[in-house]
């Protein structure tokens, strides 16, 4: 027993380091998988344009091909879900965040290759989701086994899941200091210096880990930008308050078309997400850059690329096509779909704006990158990941006053409107759901 309160600090000290260790391998193996199943969606998506290409030569065989394959990649993943890990359904965070708050038991271990493989088979088909979702479950799934090998109790199990939720997200996107945030103001809402710690060595190690496979630069690439003339201020004000509204009918529609799903319960989860891959299929064998994941679609964004009306037609396609994926309960995030309709909402915002006042000098690619960042936060309510993670991933810092500006009004529209964060929405959900199974 400690003789002192020296005694006790050292005894602290002692644990809290061999916490930061363990988050440090925590951060290490989520480094190593999640890059692991960055490339093999890049493989993935490789080997759909390539069938695709082939087989638009077949005609109408092509087609009937193309159908077939990603609505039975779409439905093998529904069924390994359904068969092996319940918890895997989605996006994954909403389930962490539960477990965070002790709401419901950790996922046991065979949510990690049911994440790997189901959101592997469901994006690589082309179904519009994130990588992230998989990578930030299954970082928390391996920091609970991580956990339970070193017998460590609840408390500091809990600090490594977050640390280990956290080191997927910087893996997902390359960015360590987005995925310490994230765990912050999103996973557990608070400030606590052993989790905040935690999260630092485990984001760390896990980009130095995945880096090694995917190299250090950064996702998108953004010709450098000018600061923004001070007349263009209140337009980036504007611009948030679009992306707020925006969020509120994303938010929506994403619940909408999860009940719309959830009426036709008696048809099995394999044939509703078998179905909506057939759609995505149809999509993708006339547009096949429409779907999936949509990382070249935001650069093209980016760079500042396409007419206003075709940007329309794709942002508005993406819209209803991200609502329709996730309900398809596979495994698949909503981070990089957002960030495509960030995209291409700041784009398009900027081009009217640059058509409207010619002598401010505007660049629309500044407002797309802006864009992201608003959309995020009117989506998620966390206003300082979208910030940092927009940042990390663009290497771009002259945006960072009209990110601030545009995310402040972006989270007033929907918070004013009592429009609840998606993931609070979706947490509720998945309580009801796995509650009752």
């Amino acid at each position: 027993m400690p003789q002192n309160g020296l005694d006790v600090e050292k005894q602290d000290g002692g644990s809290l380091l061999l916490l930061a260790v363990l988050a440090m391998i925590v951060g290490a193996a989520a480094g190593l998988l999640g890059a692991a199943f960055r490339l093999a969606l890049l493989r993935a998506d490789e080997l759909r344009n390539v069938l695709i290409r082939w087989a638009q030569g077949e005609k109408l065989a092509g087609l009937v091909l193309i159908i077939t394959v990603c609505a039975a990649s779409a439905a093998v993943a529904a069924w390994l879900v359904r068969r092996y890990a319940p918890h895997a359904s989605g996006s994954g965070i909403p389930h962490v965040e539960a477990v965070l708050d002790g709401e419901l038991p950790p996922a046991p271990l065979s949510l990690i290759p049911v994440k790997f493989f189901g959101g592997l088979l469901a994006i690589g088909s082309g179904l519009t989701l994130g990588r992230e979702g998989p990578t930030v479950q299954m970082g928390a799934g391996i920091a609970h086994i991580i956990g339970r090998m070193c017998r460590c109790d609840w408390p500091d199990c809990r600090v490594l899941l977050a640390a280990g939720a956290g080191s997927g997200l910087a893996t997902a996107f390359n960015a360590p200091i987005a995925g310490a945030i994230f765990v912050l103001e999103e996973l557990v809402r608070r400030f606590e210096p052993r989790i905040a710690i935690a999260a630092l060595a485990a984001s760390a190690t896990a980009i130095s880990v995945s880096r090694v496979f995917l190299g250090d630069a950064p996702d998108f690439h953004v010709e450098p930008l000018k600061y923004a003339h001070a007349e263009a201020g209140p337009l980036f004000f504007v611009m948030g308050a679009i992306a707020g509204c925006v969020a509120i009918a994303y938010n929506r529609a994403l619940l909408a078309a999860i009940a719309i799903s959830d009426r036709f319960n008696h048809l099995p989860v394999e044939l509703r997400a078998g179905l909506v891959g057939a759609i995505v299929g149809l999509l993708a064998w006339y547009a096949p850059e429409l779907v999936g994941g949509g990382d070249a679609l935001t650069q093209q964004s980016l760079a500042g690329a396409g007419p206003l009306a075709a940007n329309l037609l794709v942002f508005l396609l993406r819209f209803g096509l991200g609502a329709l994926s996730y309900a398809a309960r596979t495994p698949g995030g909503l981070f990089a779909p957002m960030l495509v309709l960030g995209a291409q909402l700041g784009l398009m915002f900027g081009l009217v704006c640059q058509m409207t006042f010619p002598g401010l000098g505007i660049q629309p690619a500044g407002f797309a990158v802006v864009g992201m960042a608003a959309f995020f936060a009117g989506v998620v309510r966390a206003p300082l990941t979208g910030i940092v993670l927009v940042t990390e991933m663009t290497a771009n810092v002259t945006m960072l006053l009209p990110m601030l500006g545009a995310c402040f009004v972006a989270m007033l529209v929907p918070t004013l409107v009592g429009n609840a964060p998606i993931y609070d929405s979706l947490k509720q959900q998945t309580l009801r759901i796995l509650k009752k199974d």
